[in-house]
């Protein structure tokens, strides 16, 4: 059988580059980075339609043009076991509730075909995880970041598999994040009143509505769209402030890739190391002494922990609740903060 053929057209004002123009249009499912479509290119595997094959990434888009990409087959990643310490906070029969450290990838795929959660469960159990999940994430129901740290549950039967999927699908489960992000969130401040999406409810809560998609210009980042994406609902709360940052704690209403911090960034305070949304900010010497300027700019990740999960069990039907403490790492720069 030959491989697919996915058959793209150029849209308006599209980038000067073919790599840059097909990463905006081609669609999310095909996971096609620039980078990826880059390789394509060089490869041979994209043509005109009708036309010769292109090999040269500084090839002109031009609008209305049809491109045809062919798509090497996915090769699965075989998850082997691999003995890696487990921080366990609940198990049975039926699924493992475990606090995943920052820097951990969730589950195997190319470019991170071991070290990760899901060879860590296998050793674990002895190579058997829920199968409904398919080859390439055994029993993997929901993943965080592999730079945010916390709580994942991960089903062990297919009956729990069933249940817990249900639970995330209807978005009934529990799950607070604490996060340290730039600034301060404040009903007080006109500028994020402005904002589109935002309200203001209760108990110093802030609502921020935004549908979500992929970034048209880098597949890698997600991006709050109008009329466009998928509807994505977040709810902050401030725990500290700390003048020029705030400890924040967040929960969700939907589950969308990334949503948190794109959210935040969104509506101007961005995590603290969040490199891929916020960058790197320039914060004055007027503002905050060198060591937590220091800090900051050290700071080697989202600053961003899944700290809070609760779910109803999709066997037994008990209503369970796990906390995770924030790492240290984040203890420690909002020690810091806190000090200045």
């Amino acid at each position: 059988m030959s491989d697919p053929i996915l058959r793209v057209i150029i849209g308006e004002n599209p980038a000067p580059r073919l790599d840059k123009a097909l990463a905006a249009i081609v669609p999310e499912a095909a996971s096609l980075s620039r980078s990826r479509l880059g390789k394509l290119i060089e490869e041979g595997a994209v043509a005109r339609e009708g036309g010769d094959v292109v090999r040269a990434l500084k090839t002109k888009a031009v609008e209305g043009e049809v491109w045809l990409i062919t798509l090497p087959k996915a090769v699965d990643v075989e998850a082997q076991p691999e003995d890696i310490p487990l921080d366990v906070v609940f198990e049975d029969d039926d699924l493992i509730v475990v606090n995943k450290p920052a820097g951990m990838v969730v589950h195997p795929a190319p470019g991170s075909e071991s070290g990760t959660l899901v060879n860590a469960l296998l050793h674990h159990f002895g190579g058997n995880l829920s199968g409904i999940g398919g080859e390439k994430r055994p029993g993997i129901v929901h993943r965080i970041d592999k730079d945010t740290s916390g709580l994942l549950v991960v089903a062990k039967s297919d009956r729990a598999h069933h249940g817990l999927a249900a639970q995330f699908a209807d978005h009934s489960l529990e799950r607070h994040y604490r996060a340290i992000c730039y600034g301060v969130p404040s009903r007080g401040d006109p500028r994020l009143a402005g904002v589109r999406g935002v309200a203001f409810e209760e108990g110093n809560v802030v609502r921020i509505s935004g549908n979500i998609a992929r970034h048209k210009a880098d597949r890698k980042r997600q991006t709050v769209v109008i009329n466009a994406g998928r509807h994505a609902i977040t709810r902050l709360r401030v725990v500290q402030d700390l003048a020029v940052a705030a400890l924040v704690d967040c929960w969700l209403e939907t589950g969308r890739t990334h949503q948190i911090r794109v959210h935040l960034t969104h509506v101007g305070h961005a995590l603290i190391g969040d490199i891929t949304y916020g960058g790197r900010r320039s914060i004055s010497a007027k503002t905050l002494p060198p060591e937590a300027i220091a800090a900051i700019k050290a700071f080697p990740r989202q600053a961003l922990h899944a700290a809070t999960l609760g779910f109803k069990h999709p066997v037994s039907g008990a209503f369970l609740r796990f906390e995770a403490e924030m790492p240290q790492d984040m203890q420690d720069l909002l020690a810091i903060l806190a000090k200045h």
